[in-house]
């Protein structure tokens, strides 16, 4: 299955909505699932990103429709990149 990274920044709600709620960020990663991608690994990080978030989707539609949805509540800012695993890439180059 096609893997993607989403990068995410809190905005100032989400980090009220975290703050008061931590099981939230948990909450979401069922709802992303309801709308047919997985998040596989989750991280929350330092500097300008928030959290870094594996996720599996079986095309670019259904990304695009995870990150509108979530991007459209407010809390949160994405940037949504297609990862190639290596292996595959370096095939691209033979």
């Amino acid at each position: 299955m096609p893997t993607y990274i989403l990068l995410s920044t809190l905005s100032p709600h989400g980090v009220g909505t975290v703050k008061a709620n931590p099981r939230r960020v948990l909450e979401v990663n069922e709802e992303v699932e309801q709308m047919g991608a997985k998040v596989v690994q989750q991280w929350a990080v330092l500097g300008p990103y928030d959290f870094v978030n594996i996720v599996e989707a079986p095309d670019e539609k259904v990304i695009a429709r995870v990150s509108v949805e979530l991007a459209a509540r407010g809390t949160a800012h994405f940037q949504t990149l297609t990862a190639i695993p290596v292996e595959e890439f370096l095939a691209l180059l033979k």
